[in-house]
């Protein structure tokens, strides 16, 4: 039900800005075989898709590294107390490889007891962990940071299977959390309050407390990362969190609680239920829930935002899109093609900041022949097979829409340079395939231009200056992000200042910024006034509130003590 929401290529350089080492890249000509040791050392012929020990803290979700069939999938569990917890259940989701629809596993509709048996465990733990030292749980936070870095290729496998993303493409999508951990292990400093004296002997200060049990309502497209948005924030400011991941693909949701107890997180801080709807809707009214977050589609994170603030909640919701590239004929043309590609058609176009819109300004238009060879050139396929650029789209029904909008495009007079439709790897015939498809002579009326297409679909539009691209852009709704391709710092600079949207490339195809700073959509991208942003310092707000303390002690009060010889200890 949820329209929830990069991709390793020849020549195309995609993906989010990187800030790791070329190392920590997978390379297509590595053999499969060779990933890390964290991985490999697990028999492949003891590994079974969603095997837990009943009531136990490990969880056993070390898929084969292939599509295969799999013989006995086992049922996908809870998580509470630090221990996964076989679902009462008897509402159960069928959660299939997209790459095959083949079953891996079956996802419980977790019960209303069980649910609630959650916000009970994130209560009760909730007094000791905001008692906890911000140094003991700074400490918390380098473990988790280890371990989920030791555990990547076992958490990125997880999802190329449940999700349908490359392997290079799912080790981003675990790097990209890691980097918030990372930053999260910096909240000695990221958290200080302020003080004044205010008079004589009388002094104001203002501190950041908690909040207590916040919860994440997770995405399909990115398992590890959104997980990861708010995880280590919530945690590592005091609060509890229960988690409800997709419940197409909550594999890695599942690792990284078995890392949260092995990097030291006490029973109850983290728990997490499964679900659709009705999962979603217990959150919303649970009161003892001080906070969430959501990312998804705008259809159902505006009935979130509004359904949670009622309820007195604070909601962090980051919501659909339509990110725009405005290129112009001065631009470095191999980089701004190779850029296009990647970010139109990497993980299978299903990004909330997918560049899914190419304005071409002027005789840039010529250029798209060219991008469509290149696009031509990707190769789809499933995710573990060597070469692969991109995989399948997440679902059947997923596939029919963006094909329909495909349809759509042909219907209302655009011309479809590259079709997608029909395209599948001759070893996976039953998967979700899309191809990457170029469509142009798009007028903002269209349908594929209003709708959010969530697959590898790029649209493209023609105006003759970088004015008329602005005012197109600004008129759309949406304000994730744009780009701009160009080699002009002038016109860059004037692109900057006039565009609307809340997150800009210059000539970078993907602007998402790293968790040191925040990520700033905006417009119909953010439910509510986008003061309530993931990650960075308006993540930490979102997961804090001010106290503010006025004290008055006397100076003649004061009375002689002891001297103490022994260095000060702070534990």
């Amino acid at each position: 039900m949820f329209a929830y929401r990069q991709v390793c290529c020849r020549s195309v350089t995609s993906q989010f800005p990187r800030a790791t080492p070329r190392t920590a890249t997978f390379q297509r000509q590595q053999p499969i075989q060779r990933l890390n040791s964290s991985f490999n050392s697990t028999k492949m012929s003891t590994m079974r898709p969603a095997s837990t020990l009943a009531n136990s803290s490990t969880i056993d979700l070390g898929y084969q590294r292939s599509h295969d069939a799999i013989a006995n999938p086992k049922n996908m569990t809870n998580f509470l107390d630090n221990k996964f917890v076989d679902s009462a259940t008897s509402d159960w989701i069928d959660l299939k490889d997209p790459a095959t629809n083949r079953l891996l596993t079956k996802v419980p509709q977790s019960t209303s007891e069980e649910m609630k048996a959650a916000v009970d465990s994130a209560e009760k733990a909730f007094i000791p962990w905001k008692s906890t030292s911000i140094m003991s749980r700074q400490q918390v936070m380098f473990r988790l940071t280890a371990l989920i870095r030791e555990n990547m290729d076992r958490l990125a496998a997880n999802i190329v299977l449940e999700q349908g993303k490359t392997f290079a493409d799912a080790r981003g999508d675990v790097l990209r959390g890691l980097q918030v951990v990372e930053t999260a292990c910096g909240i000695t400093t990221q958290a200080p309050g302020e003080v004044l004296e205010v008079a004589k002997d009388m002094e104001t200060r203002s501190y950041r407390e908690p909040l207590g049990v916040t919860a994440a309502i997770c995405p399909f497209n990115f398992p590890a990362m959104i997980p990861l948005w708010s995880i280590p924030i919530a945690t590592v400011t005091g609060n509890t969190i229960v988690i409800k991941p997709s419940e197409r693909d909550p594999g890695a949701a599942m690792i990284i609680a078995e890392l949260c107890v092995k990097a030291g997180f006490p029973e109850g801080v983290v728990n997490i239920i499964h679900g659709g709807p009705k999962a979603v809707d217990f959150i919303l009214d649970e009161p003892r829930i001080k906070a969430l977050s959501f990312v998804g589609s705008n259809r159902i994170g505006e009935y979130i935002y509004k359904r949670g603030s009622d309820n007195g909640k604070r909601v962090q919701a980051n919501l659909g899109a339509k990110n725009h590239a405005a290129l112009l004929p001065d631009a470095n043309k191999q980089h701004a093609l190779n850029s296009i590609a990647g970010a139109a058609f990497g993980a299978a176009g299903q990004r909330c900041m997918a560049l899914s819109t190419l304005v071409s300004v002027g005789e840039a238009k010529t250029w798209l022949p060219e991008l469509v060879e290149k696009a031509k050139a990707l190769q789809i396929n499933a995710g573990f097979e060597e070469g692969a650029d991109l995989g399948p789209v997440i679902s059947p029904e997923s596939r029919k829409r963006v094909e329909d909008l495909i349809a759509s495009a042909e219907q209302e007079g655009a011309k479809i340079l590259l079709d997608g439709r029909g395209q599948k790897p001759a070893n996976y015939p039953d998967g979700n395939w899309v191809g990457p498809t170029i469509i142009a002579g798009v007028k903002p009326h269209m349908k594929c231009y209003t709708e959010e297409i969530f697959g590898p679909v790029l649209v493209c539009l023609e105006v003759d200056t970088i004015d008329e691209a602005v005012k197109l852009i600004n008129a759309n709704p949406y304000g994730n992000g744009a780009a701009v391709f160009t080699k002009s710092g002038a016109v860059a600079s004037q692109f900057q200042k006039r565009i609307e949207s809340g997150q800009v490339g210059i000539n970078v195809p993907i602007p998402v910024p790293l968790p040191m700073f925040s990520f700033t959509g905006n417009k119909a991208s953010i439910a509510g006034t986008g003061q309530l942003n993931f990650y960075g310092k308006d993540g930490l707000r979102f997961y804090t509130q001010w106290k503010t303390v006025t004290s008055l002690w006397k100076a003649e009060d004061a009375a002689a003590s002891e001297s103490s010889m022994a260095m000060p200890k702070l534990e």
